[in-house]
């Protein structure tokens, strides 16, 4: 039970740390969208959702276990 504590730790600390990365881009940038802005934001959405689909398979793994 221990293990998957850390590993459910590690998955959402690696999905924030992702999402930090990816986004801070945005705050370094002025307002202007061009394409690499709006390529840059699918490229967020795809890492949150890809963040909150390992979130859910942790959750999923540790209510198997229980």
């Amino acid at each position: 039970m221990n293990e998957e504590n850390l590993l459910t730790k590690r998955v959402r600390s690696l999905a924030l740390a992702m999402f930090l990365v990816l986004s801070g881009g945005a705050f370094l940038t002025g307002c202007d969208q061009g394409p690499a802005e709006e390529a840059g934001e699918k490229i967020d959405d795809a890492v949150d959702d890809a963040g909150d689909a390992m979130d859910d398979a942790a959750d999923d793994a540790k209510d198997a276990v229980e």
